[in-house]
């Protein structure tokens, strides 16, 4: 494969602005890093991270500048910079589709810590994502899978009851049932906004539900298929019937300000999600399916890794070893900003067995049900690794150009036959210039 392929062509040349101003690193007499520019997706626990990590300069002189970016944004970013060698960053957030693939082309370096660290204790699921030849390439901050997150008064108000792996059909019927416009209450607040972590990222595990799969065991598309046109159908006529105006541009944050606003009778989304809703009314359920259960919730970790082109390895490894370490969730469990309810959750085994989290954390069982039920392996439907997205280099620019597809179809601007159309000719060219087929 070439490095070029592995770049999103959308991505190339889109470092500019005020990030291109930033100095990456200056440095004491000695050399040693004097401050580390991490990038960041602009996420509650990243958010936080910045207020306890304050303690970590203090303790070491080691000047923290964030650079905090929407997750679509942050992803172009972050690609281009790395994959270019450009050295504007010193830690960057990626995930669980990048980090083998860039693991493997030397973009990112190999992350060793001391015996402290015990990574042993981070989830199975989190650690082998995040890994290439068995090498950990990136730190987990946090995982998660995906899940239903309900407010339970509206659904009893309703008279609907939502169950664990439920049918599309009934989550369906329960949206319309909640569903109150009028009163500023829509029935499903759900991913709309373009972009393969995005909408494409929740509808392929609304596909991977119904049958469908991004490619055959030849890697050529298949978006063209029945069973992606009844998951889009489905979602289309759930958000656009059910859903707030202007889903089309929503994405987590988003969706985390209507939740908490009152405005959203259930959302499916990351299991993360749960540590920020302040309702006291919300109940949890498994990812919804069109009998299909294998690939309808997804495997995900934000995470930390070092790009090859720092002056400031040692230094930006030693910042990772601390936040993503044991020590980190104690530090922001007792935070007096924060708490165990804050903590970032689905990357170490021991945080669930902590007293403290476990009586706030009313998610805690539900969230840990959905990341061990998570199949990210190949299948025999789904031939390749990863269950939102498609481990393999191009996925990024066709998972990109197709969540703009399916925003088109649900803001009424394209068909869903036309949508799908337009994905599957895109994807069949980017896969044949790569030279996986003529």
């Amino acid at each position: 494969m070439k490095l070029g392929n592995m770049i999103s062509k959308s991505a190339l040349g889109l470092v500019a602005g005020s990030v291109m101003a930033l100095s990456a690193t200056t440095a004491f007499a000695d050399g040693h890093a004097k401050s580390l520019t991490i990038a960041i997706v602009n996420n509650g626990h990243m958010e936080n991270m910045k207020k306890v990590a304050e303690a970590y300069t203090k303790d070491t002189g080691v000047e923290l500048k964030w650079v905090s970016l929407e997750e679509g944004v942050l992803r172009e970013q972050v690609t281009s910079d790395t994959a270019t060698g450009g050295g504007q960053y010193d830690i960057i957030n990626i995930g669980m589709q990048e980090a083998p693939i860039w693991g493997k082309a030397g973009w990112i370096e190999p992350l060793e810590f001391g015996a402290e660290y015990d990574v042993d204790d981070i989830l199975p699921a989190m650690r082998k994502g995040l890994s290439y030849d068995g090498k950990l390439y990136a730190a987990p901050f946090y995982g998660e899978s995906s899940m239903v997150m309900y407010r339970k008064d509206l659904a009893d108000k309703a008279g609907v009851t939502i169950a664990d792996n439920d049918s599309w059909d009934n989550i369906t019927k329960a949206a319309a049932a909640m569903h109150d416009p009028d009163n500023g209450v829509y029935g499903a607040c759900l991913r709309g906004k373009p972009g393969w972590g995005d909408n494409a990222a929740f509808i392929t595990t609304i596909a991977n539900s119904f049958g469908a799969r991004w490619f055959d065991k030849d890697m050529k598309p298949q978006l063209d298929s029945p069973e992606w046109k009844a998951a889009m159908d489905m979602y289309v006529n759930l958000l656009g019937k059910y859903g707030p105006p202007g889903s089309e541009g929503n994405s987590f944050n988003e969706i985390l300000a209507l939740f908490n606003e009152g405005k959203c009778g259930m959302w499916i989304d990351a299991t993360i999600a749960a540590s920020f809703l302040e309702s006291d009314q919300v109940a949890y359920a498994q990812s919804p399916n069109a009998g299909n259960p294998v690939g309808a919730n997804w495997l995900w970790a934000w995470a930390m890794a070092v790009p090859s082109g720092t002056e400031n390895t040692a230094e930006a490894k030693a910042f990772i070893e601390w936040a993503t370490s044991k020590d980190y969730i104690k530090a922001v469990a007792n935070h007096p900003d924060f708490g165990w309810g804050k903590v970032p959750t689905g990357t170490r085994t021991s945080t669930y067995a902590y007293p403290e989290f476990k009586a706030v954390a009313k998610f805690a069982s539900a969230e840990m049900a959905a990341i061990d039920s998570a199949a990210p392996d190949p299948t025999e439907l789904k031939p390749y690794t990863g269950v939102q997205f498609v481990a393999i280099p191009e996925f990024p620019e066709i998972g990109s150009a197709a969540g703009q597809e399916f925003s088109a179809a649900l803001s009424g601007a394209k068909t869903v036959e036309e949508a799908l159309a337009a994905a599957q000719s895109n994807a069949d060219s980017v896969m044949k210039e790569a030279g996986y087929y003529e």
